[in-house]
């Protein structure tokens, strides 16, 4: 059960194309965004679509499969474990994020 303490799946599509970072250390990141939808019904009798958007990123031989083979649009099933963490943006002022580090990919669709 240890391996399913921090674990996330989603299903969802690219909303850009992922940016692709090559560090000087030789690794590769890819930054990208998938967004999640959620349809039901409401009391109205009206169908609602809920989008989410989640923040993704990738590293190493799971970047570079993004980088050759992933844009926007395409649907993914993904799978890692969310993280956070915080930054000062330039003007001084706190930032967070909430990202999921994307260990597992697989392309859906056409």
């Amino acid at each position: 059960m240890n391996t399913l303490r921090n674990k996330v799946q989603l299903i969802g599509n690219l909303g850009n194309d992922p940016e692709i970072i090559n560090l000087e250390s030789g690794k590769t990141l890819a930054k990208f965004n998938i967004a999640t939808n959620e349809s039901y019904t409401n009391n109205k009798g009206e169908k609602v679509t809920d989008t989410q958007w989640h923040n993704v990123v990738a590293w190493g031989k799971t970047a570079q499969i993004i980088e050759k083979y992933v844009t926007k649009g395409k649907e993914v099933a993904i799978e890692g474990k969310l993280t956070s963490r915080s930054y000062d943006d330039k003007d001084g002022n706190k930032r967070y994020i909430t990202e999921v580090v994307c260990s597992e990919l697989l392309m859906l669709g056409k």
